[in-house]
């Protein structure tokens, strides 16, 4: 049998007001109006019964003694009937009938749609119109439940009370409990005549377009709120909010980092020589790019506020382009003795050792993040 110095969470030194104090806490939190969970339950009963013992002056100093106290012990006896400590902590005997019948009114459920966009509507945002499986009001009874031209009407058997109460004799004496009415499932009024079109639900499963103004900035996994866009609520309730997790695609030339955009442009080994001007074709427009002489691989060309569109603040990122400079695989007669002509004359350092490195992409993936 459990301690009901421990049940309670109290010393065995506790004042009477220190016990009363520490069952209305508990009693408040696990009374099955507000938990009506199993294991609630039963810690309410082994709770109520261990106050029922402390709080007498004689069944506490008989347990203090070493007797069981009350009812012989937390698992004796029937724990239903607790009315005059309801109504002590509570404000009435009664659960449900204490609040009245519930409403048939409730909120909808929220939805989560994954949404994909493209790496170039995220730059400055785009618009879209989603389809959307969800309930929706009944047009035939406006989230009524009834058929047109009628209404609920009151339960015959609970009186409109939308519970029912019982008389149980307990070890505490005959006590009223109340239990939801089986008629009315607790609503206090019956459909008689409930609507064709939903069955008495008050709305319906449809397809309905949604308008949605993608910001610009948004990334994989950003979720976007819209709310009272989720389902309707039945009989009329309130609609759920509709919850967009973004997915940008993968694209074959740009990536993103924050709100830059990277990307390699091939240079041919004589423009890396010689120097050029070229056009880089973005997904906002295209840019012009100039290439000095002697331009080396895994250089980074920084193209200022041609990125992404922050998402929170002003300004864009960076359009970073990344020099890979090509050297041809194949060549003619005459292009090799060029190519020899030129080694020659220019007189270049042997080959010579450095440190490793891990190829051009590690190149530019260092220098792109660093």
């Amino acid at each position: 049998m459990a301690d009901h110095y421990e049940v309670l969470g109290v010393s065995r030194e506790a004042t009477n007001d220190e016990i009363k104090k520490a069952y209305r806490r508990l009693a408040r939190e696990l009374h099955p109006d507000v938990n009506p969970g199993a294991d609630a339950s039963e810690r309410f009963k082994l709770v109520t019964h261990a106050y029922d013992v402390l709080s007498d002056p004689k069944q506490r100093q008989q347990y203090d003694l070493g007797g069981q106290g009350g009812f012989g012990g937390a698992g004796g006896g029937d724990f239903g009937g607790f009315g005059d400590i309801f109504e002590t902590f509570f404000g009435g005997g009664g659960t449900s009938g204490r609040r009245g019948p519930r409403s048939r009114r409730e909120r909808g459920q929220d939805a989560l749609l994954r949404v994909e966009v493209d790496l170039d509507e995220i730059i400055f945002g785009t618009h879209r119109e989603i389809e959307v499986d969800t309930a929706i009001l009944c047009e035939t009874c406006q989230g009524s439940c009834c058929q047109p031209g009628t209404h609920p009407v009151t339960c015959d058997i609970c009186h409109g009370t939308g519970s029912i109460q019982r008389a149980v004799r307990s070890l505490l004496g005959n006590v009223m409990t109340s239990s939801p009415c089986g008629t009315c499932r607790g609503y206090g009024t019956v459909i008689a005549s409930p609507c064709v079109t939903c069955q008495g639900q008050g709305r319906v499963r449809a397809r309905r377009t949604v308008p949605v103004d993608i910001p610009a900035g948004v990334d994989t996994g950003v979720r976007l709120q819209m709310p009272g866009s989720g389902e309707a609520g039945p009989a009329g309730g309130p609609n759920g909010d509709l919850y967009l997790e973004m997915k940008v695609r993968h694209h074959d030339v740009f990536s993103r980092d924050g709100d830059d955009l990277l990307c390699t442009l091939e240079v041919p080994m004589t423009d890396a020589i010689l120097g050029t001007t070229t056009t880089v074709h973005a997904l906002d427009g295209d840019v012009e790019v100039e290439l000095k002489p002697g331009v080396q691989s895994a250089e980074i060309i920084t193209v200022r506020d041609r990125g992404v569109t922050k998402l929170r603040g002003n300004g864009r990122g960076d359009l970073k382009i990344g020099v890979q400079v090509v050297t041809p695989m194949k060549l003619s007669g005459k292009e090799r003795d060029l190519i020899t002509q030129f080694a020659n004359s220019h007189k270049a350092p042997k080959p010579a050792l450095t440190h490793f490195q891990q190829g051009l992409f590690a190149k530019l993936r260092d220098r792109f993040l660093g």
